[in-house]
């Protein structure tokens, strides 16, 4: 039977981006991928990104923070998980501001109302090398990609930026006019991005205001995506379409995104809410190896 039969758990989302809170702290336990992908096909719980919060690898912070996509590949950062995890650990401790670790660096939260919290993404990633592309490009605010015939593409030139993980950002007059379920996919596997690439298409609605859909590698559509409204923010300003403060507009409702100019780092508020509490039930993990 699997170590994470009966553990409890917390079902959550930022606007839309569905979270599943795991707490493994104090417990010498690990998910795997194909246990990953057995709670994402359990009734009800569905979810985009699983939060697993293991013991802290460094002193002062709250908890090492691993990220599962919905088909059990991990991601680097998660900023609508990463407020649900704010959510779960203030819940515990009372306290208005934690740090916790992920693969991509530390991250700072702060709690601004019950259910509205900011998370310190750090500074964007923005040399081609560190994306990672393939190729070398000179100026990643326009990359080498397009879709469609060469003499007239449906997509091309997006920008690139890393906030954790890939992301490349088309600027478009009307994000509608595309349809990103089937470009997403294709876009996100081709070769120039090693480790594949969140895509998404940005439409500047004023210099303050984008409106964004995001297809998140390894999930697929996504209501919402925390790290792509902070990448189509950096694009934005760094193309001169937008101010370094924006709104961003996903289909699950705004995230508010400051570039800040004082130490570069990227700071996205939000909400969260939780949907329901419970117990994984053993027949989740039915045929899985121990």
């Amino acid at each position: 039977m699997s170590a994470l039969a009966h553990l409890p758990f917390a079902k959550m989302n930022g606007l839309g981006n569905e979270i599943i809170v795991l707490d493994l702290r104090g417990k010498n336990i690990h998910v795997s991928a194909p246990e990953a992908r057995a709670i994402a096909a359990g009734k009800g719980l569905a979810y985009d990104q699983l939060m697993v919060l293991e013991d802290p690898h460094r002193h002062g912070t709250q908890a090492y923070v691993k990220i599962y996509n919905n088909d059990g590949t991990q991601s680097g950062a998660c900023g609508n998980g990463t407020r649900c995890v704010a959510w779960h650990l203030m819940r515990d401790q009372g306290s208005q501001t934690l740090v916790v670790e992920t693969k991509a660096g530390l991250l700072t939260c702060e709690r601004k109302g019950e259910w509205n919290f900011s998370v310190d993404m750090g500074a964007p990633k923005l040399d081609w090398a560190d994306i990672p592309l393939r190729d070398p490009s000179p100026d990643t605010r326009q990359i080498h990609l397009s879709i469609g015939p060469a003499d007239q593409p449906i997509l091309s030139g997006p920008s690139a930026v890393n906030m954790g993980n890939p992301h490349a950002i088309f600027f478009v007059e009307a994000i509608e006019a595309y349809d990103l379920a089937h470009l997403g996919p294709i876009l996100e596997h081709d070769p120039i991005f090693p480790e594949k690439a969140n895509i998404s298409l940005a439409q500047i609605l004023s210099p303050d205001h984008i409106k964004l859909k995001v297809w998140e590698r390894g999930v697929g559509l996504t209501q919402a995506c925390g790290t792509a409204a902070c990448a189509a923010a950096v694009a934005g300003a760094r193309k001169g379409l937008t101010l370094r403060q924006s709104r961003v507009s996903l289909p699950g409702g705004d995230l508010f995104i400051d570039w800040r100019e004082s130490d570069d780092h990227v700071i996205m508020t939000g909400p969260v809410e939780l949907e329901f509490e419970g117990h994984f039930s053993p027949a989740l993990f039915a045929g899985l190896p121990a």
